[in-house]
């Protein structure tokens, strides 16, 4: 008999088809493309052959139709393996959604099925080199000119920047603050379409990160997503999602840590006997335990929100954000500590885990802007 607070027989087996295709196709490899800052485009388009090109992409578009717990259920089973690659796969799968769910039966049509099969890869273009926490205050012009947008702007810290085929961009339609962002596709091969160059980054390194640049890009009016003037609402309510799938990753990457810990503390022996036999060892792991405990609860309880629509879902989304990456980079670090000298060194996987995750409390919304957006919804009641 299952509860309710405990997954269903299909999400377990959600659950267990991930973390297959992670032991096989992620884990072995995590760490050499960390080390030479390799993109695995040919693991994650094996992803899209379980379904993970469409994750919550409804069944009607080709996609697996899934809900949020699931899809975080399927990011956490990938981070065990690479946070960065897991990462990787939200987005995509966040900005496939957007064009699902806001765009016209046409923008579906064209899009779409590259997308689910991970033909295509797509990125979500929000953050400018000047609109970074206030991205209201965007600034990239579409300016409408008949059958186009002209587009003319940078979008930076982009994930797949130069290496994806689609760009689901939010763009400046007229001077309205949040009401005048308009949510545009546009193609990696459109004219006036450029990339800088590859950031070099802490961590994340499996996956590319460059600034996006259009000049003058003429985008057919059919490739919008939504109304003009909707752009803003349809980012936000993709963040929800993103938020919660970022946070997941965490936690997938705080559990592969920790349980690295527990069977290195059992072989590591000092002053006689084995570390965890130290009353200090125990009581670092237990909390590490409870911790990663009380953020995945909050978390799978923030996607049964979202899910179903609930008045406080964003509320939930950003309290399971802050807390999940908060308390998953605390657990690495704590990891860190245990292993001691050999933490630090990169024949071990947890300085990976420490440099990849410490960006999660700064992306998809800082942690800073997770209690904003938590308290304003306190205080508005």
């Amino acid at each position: 008999m299952t509860d309710q607070f405990s997954l269903t027989e299909d999400q377990l087996a959600i659950q267990d088809m991930a973390r297959k295709f992670t032991a096989d196709a992620i884990t072995p490899h995590a760490a050499k493309w960390d080390e030479e800052s390799i993109f695995p485009r040919d693991v994650i388009k094996q992803s899209a052959d379980l379904g993970f090109g469409g994750i919550y992409v409804s069944e009607e578009s080709g996609g697996i139709g899934l809900g949020r717990l699931e899809s975080a259920i399927i990011m956490e089973a990938m981070a065990y393996g690479c946070p960065s690659t897991s990462a990787f796969i939200s987005i995509h799968n966040m900005a496939s959604w957007m064009i699902d769910t806001f765009g016209s039966q046409t923008v579906k049509d064209k899009y779409l099925p590259d997308l689910i099969g991970m033909e295509k890869i797509a990125s979500y273009c929000l953050t400018e080199p000047g609109a970074g926490s206030d991205a209201a205050s965007l600034k990239t012009k579409a300016v409408k000119e008949g059958d186009y947008y002209v587009v003319s702007g940078s979008k930076a810290f982009i994930s797949g920047g130069g290496e994806n085929e689609i760009y689901v961009t939010m763009t400046r339609t007229s001077d309205n603050g949040a009401g005048g962002v308009t949510c545009l596709v546009i193609e990696k091969d459109m004219e006036g379409v450029s990339f800088g160059a590859n950031e070099k980054k802490l961590g994340w390194h499996s996956q590319p990160t460059a600034q996006v640049n259009f000049d003058n890009v003429r985008v057919p009016v059919e490739n919008r997503v939504g109304d003009e003037g909707e752009g803003f609402r349809i980012a936000m309510a993709g963040l929800d999602g993103g938020r919660l799938n970022i946070g997941a990753c965490s936690l997938g990457g705080a559990q592969r840590c920790l349980d690295e810990a527990v069977n290195y503390t059992k072989e590591r022996k000092q002053f006689g006997k084995s570390i965890s036999d130290f009353q200090n060892t125990q009581f670092m792991l237990a909390d590490m335990a409870t911790d990663l405990e009380a953020a995945r609860a909050l978390l799978y309880l923030a996607a049964v929100k979202v899910t179903n629509g609930a008045p406080d879902k964003t509320k939930f989304a950003a309290m399971a954000k802050r807390l999940a990456t908060d308390n998953g980079s605390k657990i690495v670090n704590d990891a860190l500590q245990l292993f001691g000298g050999y933490g630090y060194l990169q024949d071990y996987p947890i300085e990976r885990f420490w440099r990849d995750l410490r960006v999660h409390s700064i992306l998809e919304g800082t942690n800073q802007i997770m209690r904003m957006i938590v308290s304003r919804e306190m205080l508005r009641q």
